[in-house]
């Protein structure tokens, strides 16, 4: 393949990890991964940068990770947010055009888009993504594709997402302290869906979770459109704390065991297996159980689910979603959680990999539920780089209007003259 395609580059910040992908396109359209940096993120709780000096110099750890392993200098970079503060609305823009002739242009749709992000947010907060749902031309309903249509009354209902303006400017902040430029800050699970899902199931309806370090997010497809996003405070994290509280043991060899021996069902678990975790400072080894260490990841998880499942309800798509659940994120890599996600919700359940639209590239595993969002990063990052017509002032035509105009001093003049 030859060397002049694109390279786009995917930054990851998320609550355990900083994930820095580089891909390309190979000739198949196919996202073909030429690096990849991973470092442990020290700044970030919760999705959301606490630390900008710690978080910049993870960022430069994986960047540099990155730029070793596909030979290649990283400038400009797409980012993902996610946070407590994400917030999802509902919204419905109209605009009259006042060229008849003319059919329904790009720069049309591209006006209305513009027209919702002048929407007056509560203060503090500022719109990051507007998500076209369908279109109403002319009160014809349900129109997913204008352009090319005749009409004058142009109307969609928008989803959009919201995030507050401190949370992004952090952001910013980190990755240009960094020696970096952002080209766009992408939402963390619109990220995850396009690396995950393929259009059948957005098709039939699907409810992806991305379980992470900190956050849970979810995105809600049905017929192919975005109809929910929300992001749940709660992560694999917890659960560590959940096992490091319950056991008394440090928190990295809390990590540990939650990899190597947990699984979500502790019926699963053998009754008589001990895990033996060595003493601090010549104490004596602790011997845990791993039935109860399932006990206590099972009844953390069964929460978490609950949230995620009140959520989907939330949605009212509940009913909708053909496609059931995908999980996907380092929480979604324990033993027998899909199973569970069926046993809380009643929906059926699958783990999600990003190898669907990812080519031959780099040996690593890079097929891990782990770097579903900056793969999905990085192919968001080519839908951007699409060129797209320039949107053109529409000059009102008004003539029409100074005749109307005349018209009625004609009449305001008649009755005058009455008058007298």
């Amino acid at each position: 393949m030859e060397e002049t395609s694109e390279i786009v580059v995917g930054l990851d910040i998320g609550t355990t990890k900083i994930a820095c992908i580089v891909g390309r396109k190979n000739e198949h359209g196919k996202i073909e991964v030429i690096g990849v940096g991973k470092s442990e993120s020290l700044g970030v709780t919760r999705g959301v940068v606490a630390n900008i000096e710690k978080t910049v110099q993870s960022i430069k750890a994986a960047v540099e990770q990155a730029e070793l392993k596909s030979g290649v200098e990283i400038k400009v970079v797409n980012v993902g947010i996610a946070g407590q503060h994400i917030k999802s609305l509902q919204h419905r823009g109209m605009r009259t055009r006042s060229n008849h002739e003319d059919e329904i242009s790009q720069a049309d749709i591209d006006e209305l888009v513009d027209d919702m992000y002048k929407l007056v947010m509560m203060p503090g907060e500022e719109i990051i993504h507007v998500l076209p749902q369908d279109y109403i031309i002319d009160r014809q309903q349900g129109i997913i594709e204008p352009i090319g249509m005749a009409g004058v009354q142009l109307e969609a209902n928008f989803h959009i997402i919201t995030g507050q303006i401190a949370a992004g400017k952090n952001i910013y902040r980190c990755v240009e302290k960094a020696g970096l430029e952002v080209a766009d800050i992408i939402l963390e699970p619109l990220a995850s869906a396009e690396s995950v899902l393929s259009d059948e199931e957005k098709e039939a309806g699907v409810a992806l979770v991305d379980i992470g370090g900190g956050t849970t997010d979810i995105a809600i497809f049905h017929e192919g459109i975005i109809r929910h996003t929300a992001v749940i405070p709660f992560g694999g994290n917890v659960i560590t704390d959940d096992i490091k509280e319950g056991t008394t043991i440090m928190k990295r060899q809390a990590e540990l065991l939650k990899q190597k021996y947990g699984t979500a069902f502790a019926s699963k678990s053998q009754e008589n297996e001990i895990v033996c975790i060595p003493g601090l400072r010549g104490r004596e080894p602790k011997e845990i159980s791993v039935k109860n260490l399932s006990n206590i990841i099972q009844a953390r998880m069964e929460e978490i689910i609950e949230h995620i499942h009140f959520e989907i309800k939330n949605s009212g798509y509940e009913k909708k979603l053909i496609g059931g659940v995908v999980i996907t994120g380092g929480g979604s890599q324990l033993k027998y959680l899909p199973r569970l996600f069926e046993f809380v919700t009643g929906m059926n359940s699958r783990v999600g990999y990003p190898n669907e639209h990812v080519g031959k590239g780099i040996q690593e595993d890079i097929t891990s539920p782990l770097f579903a969002t900056g793969i999905g990063l990085v192919m968001k990052g080519y839908d951007a780089q699409r060129p797209e017509p320039k949107v053109q002032e529409i000059k009102r035509d008004t003539s029409s209007l100074f005749k109307t105009n005349v018209f009625f001093k004609k009449i305001q003049d008649f009755f005058n003259e009455e008058i007298k």
